[in-house]
């Protein structure tokens, strides 16, 4: 049987970075309003010009070096997005000639904070299916250019960045199961209601979200998808060594954690340093993870997202 494993992951944020004092002169808001209720006390911004693929592409090189893969050995590249470079082409087959790549499958999956666990799954299916061996999968966002940063409930939020894992085809599992779900009656709690038509601009441009509404369904199903992972694989909680979730908000974090039974110590938490990056906040906290050695061989590590759509899922893994 074919599995799939993760075998190098790689990162990049923005060198600009906007911390809460910056916002304080912004709109009407705290330094500690903002971590009191969220955990960031800063986030990184794109520079102008930079666009989705320029961050993957950062990310992406880093991954490759630390899976010792070059251009030339990958065969399908998939990125997470919900800010793409444009319409189309895909940011994906923006990427692959970035990074030099004649030929393979490139596309580009959109479910917002849950995208990088929807892109991570549909590699590994990719792989076990034998269509393909080295698999790029990246979460590349700039949420900067969708802020209105005039609505202190959501500009306090958001980031830019990206993270990237090289996936690869053997006999030892790596990636044990998936687990993706969407309710999409949840659409209007959060959302950009805007679109482009007749070459202009319909609707709001700009994110909107029910926070209280965002909270509870987040940790609701967060903890519950958690627990399909592990029944699915005849674990238990307590055989999970490494939670990383999505970083939106560290009081969502906690909450699952609590509701889990899961100690902070055993959650990887990033989400202080670069606020809430949505398809990228879990590459971009796994990357820390492996990198400063927390992460480890033989240890189970379980990725769970939940986004606006409502979609949401996770992917365990024996690292």
């Amino acid at each position: 049987m074919m599995y799939s494993r993760i075998i190098g992951t790689g990162s990049y944020l923005p060198e600009k970075i906007l911390t809460n004092h910056d916002l304080e002169r912004m709109v009407d808001t705290s330094d500690e309003w903002i971590r009191s209720r969220t955990g960031i006390t800063q986030r990184h911004i794109a520079a102008k010009g930079q666009v989705a693929s320029d961050l993957a592409l950062n990310a992406s090189l880093m991954a490759m070096d630390a899976a010792n893969v070059a251009a030339k050995d990958i065969d399908l590249i998939i990125v997470a997005t919900t800010t793409p470079d444009m319409v189309f082409p895909s940011t994906a087959c923006i990427l692959q000639d970035k990074l030099g790549i004649e030929d393979c499958p490139a596309f580009d999956v959109q479910a917002v904070c849950s995208g990088f666990v929807y892109a991570l799954a549909t590699a590994d299916m990719f792989i076990r299916a034998g269509q393909c061996r080295n698999a790029l999968v990246v979460g590349s966002e700039i949420y900067s250019n969708i802020v209105d940063w005039n609505d202190r409930s959501t500009c306090v939020l958001f980031g830019d960045g990206a993270g990237a894992v090289v996936l690869t085809g053997g006999d030892q599992p790596g990636i044990l199961s998936n687990h993706l779900h969407a309710s999409g009656r949840y659409s209007k709690v959060l959302s950009v209601p805007g679109n482009i038509c007749g070459g202009g601009l319909q609707g709001n441009p700009y994110i909107r979200m029910d926070g209280n509404a965002v909270f509870k369904f987040a940790v609701k199903v967060l903890e519950e998808v958690v627990h399909e992972a592990v029944a699915a694989n005849n674990l238990k909680i307590s055989d999970i060594d490494w939670l990383i979730p999505h970083q939106a908000n560290i009081r969502i974090i906690r909450s699952t954690a609590k509701k889990l039974g899961i100690p902070m110590e055993k959650v990887v938490a990033t989400v202080h340093e670069h606020g809430n990056t949505s398809a990228a906040s879990i590459p971009l906290a796994l990357d820390v993870a492996v990198r400063d050695g927390r992460i480890h061989s033989d240890q189970y590590v379980l990725l769970e997202g939940v986004g606006g759509g409502f979609t949401w899922g996770a992917v365990l893994l024996r690292w």
